[in-house]
């Protein structure tokens, strides 16, 4: 079995799966297989490539089912957590930023009032997002006040380091939290643009149904790459991404004290 994926991504795998041997896309072009699987998401209702639209099965199980597994269950891939602990004190990880402003936390004081609430509690609180701020046009997303500034392109081992030994995650519909789903750790996952089939099951999962949510596995709705902005239902800045401003932060407190208390 050959894998083909981004060297970053392959080196987290590698050494956990001896029996695949993982090739780069330059590799790739003078291999013969016997078959060869795809895997990722298609879209524009793409049913030839992917038996089920990935919006309709999540997007982990989607790559099972290309596969041609029929039980797919959420089990995280192994990654090495062997390090030593790099901080002492207790600690919480929080990521914040995403790719899409869809996918962020769109509450304007959600992440400071848990911030603060974790560190009365006596929680060093890390926010190991890539860059401190990040956005588009005239909308930009800030590190969150009060948190501990450990962002940095760094390696996927090095963030790997300190999640596993964190108490809690809190995160986004973004690659962090799947990260942290391969540490085990207790995750808390805020998202409103997504189903919760959408990602791993959690306990700490975090949306408001009583609002407009869901339109990434709207079979109606498409999704623009191209568009920081992207909200398929709401057309005025002021009505936009009302699923994750409707989710306060009591309500994702509430999944912390659960979880940490």
């Amino acid at each position: 079995l050959m894998v083909s994926m981004q060297k970053e991504l392959a080196d987290i795998f590698r050494d956990q799966y001896p029996g695949i041997r993982f090739v780069t896309m330059d590799e790739v072009a003078a291999l013969k297989p016997y078959a060869t699987y795809r895997v990722g998401l298609f879209f524009g209702g793409d049913t030839d490539h992917q038996p089920y639209d990935f919006r309709l099965v999540g997007l982990h199980r989607t790559a099972g089912h290309i596969l041609g597994l029929e039980d797919v269950s959420d089990q995280p891939p192994r990654v090495d957590m062997s390090r030593e602990r790099i901080v002492k004190d207790p600690y919480v990880v929080i990521a914040t930023q995403a790719s899409s402003q869809a996918k962020y936390w769109n509450n304007p004081s959600g992440w400071r009032e848990v911030v603060s609430w974790l560190k009365s509690h006596g929680w060093r609180v890390l926010c190991i997002d890539r860059m401190p701020e990040y956005g588009s046009g005239v909308v930009w997303n800030h590190i969150p006040w009060g948190s501990e500034d450990f962002t940095g392109d760094l390696p996927l081992g090095e963030r790997i380091d300190l999640i596993k030994d964190a108490d809690a995650f809190v995160g986004l519909s973004s690659g962090l939290s799947w990260l942290a789903w391969c540490c085990r750790v207790p995750i808390v996952l805020i998202s409103g643009f997504t189903d919760p089939v959408n990602e791993f099951a959690t306990p700490g999962r975090v949306i408001n149904p009583a609002v407009c949510h869901g339109c990434w596995n709207d079979m109606r709705c498409e999704f623009d790459h191209g568009d920081f902005l992207w909200c398929p239902r709401k057309e005025t800045l002021d009505e936009r991404f009302e699923c994750t401003k409707a989710i306060t932060s009591p309500m994702v407190i509430r999944r912390l004290e659960k979880i940490l208390c």
